[in-house]
């Protein structure tokens, strides 16, 4: 577990299926990560143990759900590292319920999880990925120190989206 100012970083469990449930179905989830097809809690438990967990498993890192201190640790996101299959580097991803977007938390959580990148798991460079139309996404890695590479398309779905990167 990582503390920083406001948040705990810790790694997903199956109890937060139902907060897992809800932030996948978030607008924004839906509209620049895409649909993952969670609609039940039973959805949310086995995405959370075959992606999660198993990364956690594997590489020893994942993504880690976001606790807000002042509100009892409620979760209110999440961050972290994750090894894609279309991309070269580590990449790092995050995502928030509507209303703790735009209240620093991405910027928080990023560097906290940056931080053990480097220094936990001895990473030399990290990527993200964006839609070219997530604004704030864009602002949030480049305000991170993540400079714009190159177009990728990665996925599937042949969407272009746009690379960044940061050497660590």
């Amino acid at each position: 577990m990582v503390e920083t100012n406001r948040l705990l970083v810790k790694k997903f469990t199956l109890k937060d299926a139902s907060f897992f449930k809800e932030l996948v179905n978030t607008p924004n989830w839906l509209k620049y990560i895409g649909d993952r097809n969670v609609k039940t809690i039973n959805d949310a438990e086995a995405y959370i143990k075959n992606n999660h967990f198993k990364s956690y498993d594997t590489l020893g890192f994942g993504f880690y759900k976001l606790l807000l201190k002042e509100e009892n640790n409620k979760p209110i996101g999440s961050c972290g590292l994750v090894k894609r299959e279309g991309l070269d580097d580590v990449d790092i991803g995050f995502a928030f319920l509507p209303e703790y977007e735009g209240k620093g938390f991405g910027y928080e959580s990023s560097i906290a999880v940056l931080k053990i990148a480097k220094e936990q798991f001895h990473l030399k460079k990290v990527v993200a990925i964006a839609s070219p139309t997530n604004l704030n996404s864009i602002k949030l890695l480049e305000k991170l120190g993540l400079i714009f590479e190159k177009k990728v398309k990665p996925f599937e779905d042949e969407k272009e989206l746009l690379l960044f990167a940061k050497s660590l």
